[in-house]
């Protein structure tokens, strides 16, 4: 029997609002002192009413438009009961029967190919709906009476989320793992949160059962076995971790004749395993009944305006990238994963592309020449933006905004490096200086004589000296062993510190030699 995996999806997302979703608590992170930010609204007491935060609709819109939905004229808030420290009211206000977006979808271009015809995938999205968040809690191994105690943190209570639920679409941890990346670039491109995971303001849901199929991969039977949830995840490993785990112990149950159960599970990071939670809830449990205190929302109004508000969303601006400045695939879903990244890649190729018509005229024509050479350095600067500068941020703890090389700079040190002024090996140390200093890396080349401006006596001298100690491979050369010439030029260039330009330094190795 060949099984595969059924995965789906819930995720939530934290809405970057000032407020909370029904009060006008400030919407604080979990750096904020532990019930500051509370209010009679979100804790739940008699008597106090929800009001909309409108921003947190329109939010919510906005991403149900992003991801392809269809935005219907009216929704509704609904009441979902269950009861838990964490709730203070004994229900969340979510949305059931009326939500904000519906049917909707994701084209997602796996960059690995993990499973054969599964490059280029579309991941249906059920819904997306809106609720409050629940409360934090804290479970503490000794509370006020010395026993232990759990500890709730009511800060988060009344937070803006969407829910976005997907179609069980995916079959395999890695594709999980890439709609997610997916999901965290477009909620960014949107400006409706950062989605962090780190931060708990995107948090996941999987659903996962597997499915007997045959030799072709058609399935035996038409309904779907019993699912698994497995309760927030809050990283991409973290997903991709637990879903295959749940895989292999799934798979097991059934070589064993003893098939899952539906249940909620919870995934224990440190022991790299699921762990029994409880049986699966329906949403009968729930006993879902409508808001009394907030009325139905009107939606056409705003449908129409933030579908023109709509931004560049991450597929079209990865081929946008490729296509009009050359970057290369990887270079390009790198820029998108942020918005400053990738203003600040557009900014040097605009840089650059003034650059090259200034120093030849015929390129102002546009053409075959002026796309070959875009591309070249679309590749140059791809390879010193994501590993070099990139890296060099890391290292400091810098993000690209903070970075103290403007864009300006950064294109002319890549026309140093395009024009053979300068090494890649001196490059580097330039680069360095660049971002220590912020200056111009034209008068950093030269202040530190970073440059290969070797004068031609330097050079010879240079050659005429490793060549008189090294006679025996001048001999070896002499008797057709060609390839030394190049561990020559490497002497050259270590004894010069990157100065010597390489091809002069051959050319002269081979002239003093004769060969």
């Amino acid at each position: 029997m060949k099984l595969i995996p059924i995965i789906g999806l819930e995720i939530h997302v934290q809405l970057n609002t000032a407020s909370k979703m029904f009060c006008p608590c400030p919407n604080v992170d979990d750096g904020a002192l532990p019930n500051t930010a509370i209010c009679p609204i979100c804790t739940g007491q008699p008597g106090a009413l929800p009001a909309l935060n409108a921003t947190a609709l329109e939010k919510g819109i906005l991403a149900g438009l992003a991801l392809s939905c269809r935005i219907p004229s009216q929704s509704a808030f609904d009441r979902k009961n269950y009861f838990y420290p964490d709730l203070p009211k004994g229900y969340q206000i979510s949305q059931f029967a009326l939500p904000i977006a519906l049917g909707g979808s994701m084209e997602l271009e796996i960059p690995e190919q993990v499973l054969p015809g599964r490059e280029n995938i579309k991941i249906g999205i059920t819904r997306v709906h809106l609720e409050e968040d629940a409360a934090k809690n804290f479970h503490a191994p000794q509370g006020l009476n010395g026993r232990p105690a759990t500890l709730v943190d009511y800060n988060r209570a009344g937070t803006p989320l969407i829910e976005i639920v997907t179609e069980p679409d995916l079959r395999s941890p890695f594709e999980a793992k890439c709609f997610l990346q997916e999901l965290r670039a477009i909620m960014r491109a949107i400006k409706v949160s950062n989605a962090d995971m780190e931060k708990g303001q995107m948090r996941c849901d999987v659903n996962i059962s597997l499915l007997e199929v045959d030799g072709q991969g058609f399935p035996l039977k038409e309904k779907l076995n019993a699912r698994t949830e497995i309760k927030n995840l809050n990283s991409f490993r973290a997903v991709e971790r637990a879903i295959a785990y749940e895989v292999q112990r799934q798979t097991a149950m059934y070589e064993a004749g003893t098939p899952p159960v539906e249940s909620t599970r919870g995934w224990d990071d440190n022991q790299g395993k699921t762990l029994e939670q409880r049986t699966k809830e329906t949403s009968a449990d729930y006993r879902y009944f409508p808001e009394p205190d907030l009325p139905p929302q009107d939606l056409s109004e705003a449908r129409e305006r933030l579908v023109s508000e709509l931004p560049e969303l991450p597929a079209d601006a990865r081929r946008r990238l490729e296509t009009e400045w050359g970057f290369p695939t990887a270079a390009a879903a790198f820029f998108t994963l942020d918005e400053a990244w990738q203003n600040y890649a557009e900014e040097v190729m605009g840089e650059l592309g003034a650059w090259l018509e200034s120093t030849d005229p015929k390129l102002k024509s546009g053409g075959d020449i002026l796309m070959t050479r875009k591309a070249e350095l679309a590749k140059l600067a791809s390879g010193w933006l994501t590993s070099k500068l990139a890296g060099l941020l890391v290292e400091r703890g810098l993000t690209i905004s903070q970075a103290n090389i403007t864009p300006e700079n950064f294109a002319e040190f890549l026309t140093l490096i395009d024009s053979k002024v300068i090494n890649s090996t001196n490059g580097q140390k330039l680069i360095q200086l660049m971002m220590d200093s912020g200056g111009d890396p034209s008068d950093l080349m030269e202040t530190h004589n970073l440059g290969q401006n070797l004068k031609g006596n330097e050079l010879s001298d240079v050659v005429k000296r490793n060549l008189e100690a090294n006679p025996e491979k001048v001999a070896d050369i002499k008797a057709g062993k060609m390839q030394i010439i190049k561990w020559f030029v490497g002497v050259v260039m270590r004894e010069t510190e990157g100065r010597a330009n390489p091809i002069q330094a051959e050319e002269e190795i081979r002239k003093q030699l004769e060969v």
